[in-house]
């Protein structure tokens, strides 16, 4: 693979995303000795990563830094780690709820400030990223971030930041709501008499096929559940059920409302 990589990569903080796309990295390709991951407890992460308690004295100059803590830690973070940062530090922040103003507030001279919003399939290089940048980001550098981004899956820009926490909802909450789906149809199919395991397993066979389905096809996915639903047939019955009174739409919208607006409080520090 092309070089895409930065020069060195900081990590603050290795939980379960930003843990999942390093990991994804290192597998496409980058080189283990460019990455130093700051972690209290110094649990080591993989082979060859550099793992540290405290801040290193200084960065190199073209680091590029993932904020991947918890949200409510970056004032206490960038206490110590806005000093380290100069014109041509990148920082990439996967923090839920934390806009780029306030990131800018604790980083006044950092260089490049991105957003990022993965999703946990990154880590098997099958996620959604979505992406926002500063105004003075330049086309360049855009290109830079979204091919790091590229082996983590789909990579979307979005032009207004106030759409963020719709999209983290849609496709950062997203894998949560599809898991709960499914073990929910595994255990409908035990509660039509189907065995338990048996239910399982064929659940997860046909969300799996569907999806791999439904991203290989030129026709929406409303169409292809049309084609499988002949007129009076089983599929068709059980679609009314679905569709009767728009319920599943209602209940998904209720459900990405409920998240959205979980990340507006939480922008807000309640």
């Amino acid at each position: 693979m092309t070089d895409i990589w930065p020069a060195h990569l900081f990590l603050v903080g290795c939980g379960n995303m930003a843990g999942q796309m390093l990991a994804r990295w290192l597998d496409c390709g980058l080189d283990p000795s460019r990455v130093t991951v700051l972690r209290p407890s110094g649990r080591p992460v993989a082979d060859g990563v550099q793992v540290v308690t405290e801040y290193p004295a200084s960065l190199a100059a073209q680091t590029t830094i993932l904020l991947g803590m918890k949200p409510y830690q970056l004032a206490d973070i960038a206490g110590l780690l806005a000093p380290l940062c100069g014109s041509r530090t990148r920082i990439l922040s996967i923090l839920a709820g934390t806009p780029l103003a306030d990131l800018r507030a604790h980083f006044p001279d950092a260089g490049e400030i991105v957003r990022a919003m993965p999703n946990l399939p990154v880590g098997i290089g099958e996620g959604v990223t979505a992406l926002h940048a500063e105004a003075a980001v330049p086309a360049t550098s855009r290109t830079e971030v979204e091919a790091l981004v590229a082996p983590l899956g789909l990579a979307e820009w979005i032009a207004d930041e106030a759409q963020f926490n719709e999209v983290t909802a849609l496709s950062g909450c997203g894998p949560a709501f599809l898991f709960r789906f499914i073990d929910a149809f595994a255990r409908a199919g035990e509660a039509i008499g189907l065995p338990a395991d048996k239910s399982a397993r064929m659940a997860m066979a046909t969300v799996h096929g569907s999806a791999s389905m439904a991203a290989k096809a030129s026709e929406s996915p409303a169409i292809l559940a049309d084609r499988v639903a002949s007129p009076g047939g089983m599929t068709r019955e059980g679609l009314n059920i679905l569709d009767a009174n728009d319920r599943l739409l209602k209940l998904l919208t209720d459900t990405l409302l409920a998240a959205r607006d979980r990340g507006q409080a939480m922008a807000k520090g309640q």
